[in-house]
């Protein structure tokens, strides 16, 4: 199915009600089009979840009660066809690294333009991972300090091909695997095995995973 075309269904949970009518006035307007709901609260939100198949879910991370890590664990654990992106007013490494590892396929803060927000929602339907720059800035800034010792070290833990790093770069830049292929002039079945071979010489099994490993590691260029 081409997700360009077809309705993206979509759920924003957030306890701010200013902040869900707004963001859902705005995507009442816009290029493709949006079958939006809302919800208050985690629990109101996995409520909802029970009878509508969301393709993405806009979560927010301070919450009262469940939090919005702990509603994104538990999306993906049963919903796994639902794509989290982070809604943060927080630019802080830590509640960056949790909803990472927590199975966020994005992680934007809560000034975002318009423009900005539609290509996150567009790029993780479309099974990409998506980092506002303010937050690519924070990772590479604050996952180690530049001079710490352990940079030099945990570069050297794995090493990649010359073909394993263009393709690393360019997963990192949401390519699929077809445009991956394209832009190197080689097969998808090609692709995909260097894909496989990446996530086996990092032990990652997920793709958020595998851009938080390169980016710790310092792989990206």
């Amino acid at each position: 199915m081409n997700k360009d075309k077809a309705v993206i269904r979509l759920i924003i949970v957030d306890d701010h009600q200013l902040a869900r009518d707004g963001i859902k006035a705005l995507l009442s307007d816009v290029e493709f089009k949006a079958e939006v709901q809302v919800a208050g609260s985690g629990n109101e939100a996995l409520e909802l979840f029970k009878n509508n198949p969301f393709d993405v879910a806009l979560v927010d991370i301070n919450m009262p009660g469940m939090t919005g890590i702990e509603l994104t664990r538990e999306i993906r654990l049963h919903y796994s066809d639902t794509r989290v992106i982070a809604l943060s007013m927080y630019d802080d490494q830590m509640y960056i690294s949790k909803m990472i590892e927590a199975g966020a396929a994005g992680y934007i803060l809560k000034n975002i333009n318009l423009e900005d927000l539609l290509e996150a929602i567009q790029t993780v339907v479309k099974g990409g991972f998506y980092l506002s720059d303010d937050i690519r800035k924070v990772i590479n800034e604050r996952v180690l300090p530049a001079n710490d010792p352990m940079i030099n070290v945990k570069s050297k833990t794995i090493h990649l091909s010359f073909r394993e790093q263009e393709i690393l770069n360019l997963i990192a830049k949401e390519y699929t695997n077809l445009e991956i292929a394209r832009q190197l002039f080689i097969s998808e079945r090609t692709v995909e095995a260097h894909r496989k071979n990446l996530f086996i010489k990092t032990r990652q099994k997920t793709l958020v995973g595998l851009i938080k490993y390169a980016i710790e590691h310092k792989l990206l260029t």
